[in-house]
């Protein structure tokens, strides 16, 4: 029996997200991305085609390792100006039925406290369909925005995420029971207060003594979802994550980080199927072969290589402005993220990388593949990547938005319909039982939530 193929779109509230330059593109609309008709016409479009989710990248800081100065950022609109992923959703929401939401947050700076809150009021609003992307950041510029002199050590930022899982868990899990919230008219008791527990932390990084602000979601934790697949990102994501979304130019680089998952989420006494495996892949359709063709050759001459470099610089903490385009890109471990330059560096060591040719790759979908085509070959490509690298889904970037979506909506899924590699109806329930199964709706042991929830009539969840 051959996976269902899961999809997600892959976007950010800002202009172009991984395709610099295309925003000039007469027919791309993100430069409308402070405008809710694009984000309600976008949702609209992806529940047409069945997308399982909406992946809202973010980061905090701007890329100004470019040349030392976030000028290069600013020109080419990378990633700059970004504006706040959550508000979107309940607009979002609004206009679907099933679509989810994976939203990235950056925990290094954002109190478990108000984020918890802030997390299940969008799983209330949503009936559900909330998933949290938990990422730690990579910009020394978000750090100073931050009134620090520069981020946290690279491994030093998955230790204080730990504990900031255990503290968000407690608020989660542990404070309400699920009959706490009465909404007795007769008595006028809305919540019983002996089913309302204060959650106390003492930790290295975290303090707490409160209750969780909200009542129970219907989640109660979102969807978590994890980004990064270096060494302590991967066994953050085995301990952790329900999905994980990596990055790769090949099925090569891809294959093996997939299986690596897998293998700790084993040890950790997980089930490694139910760790959801998504990549990236942008998807370029036409109705023949040279439609398509002609498409992505219009889209290439939109392309920043400026802006490309200025998104590598930032991914990867090296200043590629310093760098002669026709020169070999070396191996740098620094406190940026670690993927971005092991998959142009180490990942695949057949594959040696000029600054030229990346920026050439990264110019439409960043680091991730590109897949040109009439919709059968393009679906015989998609069943291939899986094959080879056992995933379970694929993160779709945009050329051009809304008109790759679109595409895939109305030629590509009807494709793998017919297949049946892909939903003919959406299954009911909340995004965790969308993706997981029925009566599925919360995390279920050994995830590590789980010990957090309260014993009946206990008064505290330490």
């Amino acid at each position: 029996m051959k996976k269902e193929i899961r999809l997600n779109a892959f976007a950010m509230n800002c202009v172009a997200h991984q395709s610099p330059g295309l925003w000039t593109h007469p027919r791309d609309r993100t430069a409308e991305y402070n405008r809710l008709p694009y984000w309600t016409d976008l949702a609209r479009t992806l529940e047409r085609g069945r997308f399982d989710g909406v992946f809202l990248a973010d980061v905090l800081g701007v890329y100004d390792v470019f040349g030392g100065s976030p000028d290069a950022a600013l020109r080419n609109a990378t990633q700059t100006p970004a504006n706040d992923p959550l508000l979107l959703i309940s607009a979002m929401a609004a206009v679907t039925e099933n679509l989810g939401f994976g939203v990235t947050s950056n925990l290094s700076y954002e109190p478990p406290y108000t984020f918890a809150r802030r997390m299940s009021t969008l799983d209330h609003l949503t009936d559900g369909r909330i998933g949290w992307n938990v990422v730690t950041g990579y910009l020394d510029s978000a750090a100073r925005g931050a009134g620090k002199e520069k981020q946290t050590a690279h491994d030093d930022r998955y230790d204080v995420a730990d504990e900031y899982m255990e503290v968000v868990y407690k608020l989660w899990e542990g404070s309400w029971e699920d009959d706490a919230a009465l909404r007795d008219r007769a008595r006028g008791i809305f919540a019983d207060p002996a089913k309302v527990h204060q959650i106390r932390h003492e930790g290295k990084n975290y303090r707490l003594d409160a209750i969780h602000l909200c009542e129970p979601s219907p989640q109660r934790t979102p969807v978590l979802y994890q980004a990064g697949t270096s060494p302590r990102g991967r066994q953050f994501a085995a301990e952790h994550a329900e999905c994980v979304f990596m990055s790769g130019p090949s099925a090569k680089i891809i294959a093996p980080r997939v299986a690596g998952i897998r293998e700790l989420a084993a040890k950790a006494g997980r089930n490694p199927s139910e760790v959801l495996m998504f990549s990236m892949l942008t998807i370029i359709l036409g109705r023949t072969e040279a439609e398509a063709k002609a498409k992505y050759a219009d889209y290439r001459r939109h392309v920043s290589h400026e802006g490309a470099l200025t998104l590598m610089s930032g991914w990867t903490g090296v200043d590629f402005s310093t760098y002669d385009l026709d020169q070999q890109v070396r191996h740098v471990q620094n406190d940026a993220g670690r993927t971005a330059m092991d998959n142009i560096t180490r990942a695949d060591p057949d594959r040696v990388w000029t600054v030229r040719e990346v920026a050439e790759h990264v110019g439409i979908g960043g680091i991730g593949p590109v897949v040109i085509g009439t919709p059968e070959q393009v679906a015989d490509q998609i069943e291939a990547w899986f094959d080879q690298t056992d995933v379970d889904g694929l993160n779709v970037p945009f050329a051009i938005s809304p008109g790759d979506f679109e595409d895939i909506s109305d030629m590509l899924v009807p494709e793998l319909v017919r297949r049946g590699r892909y939903k003919s109806a959406y299954r009911p329930g909340t995004l965790r039982e969308k993706l997981f199964g029925a009566n599925r709706a919360r995390l279920s042991a050994p995830h590590p939530a789980v010990q957090y929830r309260p014993r009946i009539g206990a008064r505290a969840a330490e």
